[in-house]
């Protein structure tokens, strides 16, 4: 038998499982028909028969027996005495059936058919790995890290796939040491240089919402529905739920028996603070509820600019603001509104205050609008601070506060001056 084994090469592609069977024999004969045309001109006139249990390649070459002086194509016609030496039952006109052996094609030939064969596979397992992680998008998958890079790690999933979970897509505080098995979101499927790139995130609102179906069956069921999360990875998150049936409260059943539906998804983030609020369309009452755990005193709403205007208890102003003013910014960014926050001071208070704006001819307006934007509208709010606390919760230079300060309290101490000078006279 003439033939050629290809049980090394084929091997590898046998235990491709992704590719299917008829898949696999029809690019091995599209490999071996290329092989064909360049040695024949065509290839319409032989059968390629490939065992897909030995690696065993078979062609077979079908000619026209005509009459020895009627042979116009050699490749398509065999003359009648060549046939006759072969069988002797062949007569003009049938079809003679020749085994071709590959070894004839030469020993480059058949390298390039293999190294053919190996491109033809490994583009089936990119299409393939890039069909099924594109309909994963929004998935939680586990994979268990194989590489650690300063930029990204490199994880490995139950087929052996590469999965990247770039630094930014991890939460902060995340520390993975290699051989452990890490959980997150299928965030985009990208082709980098004609290799697929599957990028995964610990830090998109997917993956919290993903970790909230696992943990909350009602959310599952779709009796509970998640109108919308927002996240500051591994400090803070908002989730707005809503539920369809009015037996069910969304919150306590997210939240669980003493906290233990949602103490596994804290540990996940790395303790991150999950606050679950009641959904509702009054927007005053949402924005109420997204400044949680502050309580609000009132507020004016603009909707034409989009902005609001709370006034809260002096007490309650640090925690409306958060730490490095996330709540606040999560809030806004759970509302829709632009939200700036005052203290609700008795009048009699307020007398002995001034408002920053009042200070933009020796302060820059950029400035005062970083303390408005963490609760210091007024100097003695921000001089109640220290300056770490300032600069902790303010995008301000440490040099910056202290030249406010120094303004601010040559302010007081001028006008502690003027009354007592009023007072002597």
């Amino acid at each position: 038998m003439a033939s050629i084994n290809l049980i090394d090469s084929f091997q590898e592609f046998k235990d491709a499982e992704s590719i299917d069977r008829p898949t696999l024999m029809k690019v091995l004969e599209d490999v071996f028909k290329t092989l064909l045309r360049k040695k024949y001109g065509e290839d319409d006139n032989f059968d390629v028969i490939v065992n897909d249990q030995t690696g065993d390649l078979e062609i077979f070459r079908r000619r026209e027996i005509v009459e020895d002086d009627a042979i116009e194509d050699e490749n398509m016609h065999v003359g009648i005495s060549e046939a006759l030496a072969i069988e002797p039952d062949y007569s003009v006109g049938e079809e003679l059936y020749e085994e071709v052996d590959v070894r004839d094609f030469g020993r480059r030939a058949i390298l390039a058919a293999k190294q053919t064969l190996a491109a033809r596979i490994g583009d089936l397992k990119k299409n393939h790995l890039l069909k099924v992680y594109a309909d994963r998008i929004g998935e939680i998958i586990s994979g268990e890290v194989y590489q650690i890079w300063k930029k990204e790690i490199l994880l490995l999933d139950e087929e052996g796939n590469e999965l990247i979970l770039p630094k930014s897509e991890q939460i902060p505080t995340d520390f993975f040491k290699k051989g452990e098995t890490v959980r997150a979101v299928v965030k985009k499927v990208e082709t980098r240089n004609n290799t697929p790139i599957i990028i995964l995130s610990r830090t998109h609102p997917s993956f919290l919402e993903k970790l909230l179906e696992i943990e909350v069956p009602e959310i599952m069921d779709g009796l509970i529905v998640i109108r919308k999360i927002v996240r500051e990875p591994g400090e803070r998150a908002k989730v707005a739920v809503e539920s369809y049936d009015d037996r069910i409260d969304p919150v306590g059943a997210c939240v669980g028996m003493k906290g233990s539906r949602i103490h596994g998804i804290v540990r996940e983030l790395r303790n991150e603070n999950i606050d679950i609020i009641n959904f509702t369309n009054n927007q005053q009452l949402l924005i109420q509820r997204s400044l949680t755990p502050a309580r609000i005193s009132r507020m004016a709403i603009d909707d034409e600019a989009g902005r609001v205007d709370v006034y809260l208890e002096p007490d309650q102003v640090s925690l409306a603001i958060g730490r490095r003013g996330v709540n606040i910014k999560l809030a806004q960014e759970l509302t829709g509104y632009s939200i700036d926050v005052f203290r609700d001071m008795p009048d009699e208070e307020m007398e002995y205050d001034i408002d920053l704006a009042e200070f933009s001819d020796e302060i820059d307006m950029w400035v005062i609008d970083e303390f408005k934007k963490v609760g210091c509208d007024t100097a003695l709010s921000v001089l109640e601070l220290s300056d770490e606390d300032l600069a902790r919760r303010t995008d301000l230079e440490i040099e910056t506060i202290k030249d406010v300060r120094k303004i601010l309290e040559a302010e007081f101490n001028d006008e502690a001056a003027e009354e007592e000078q009023e007072q002597e006279s």
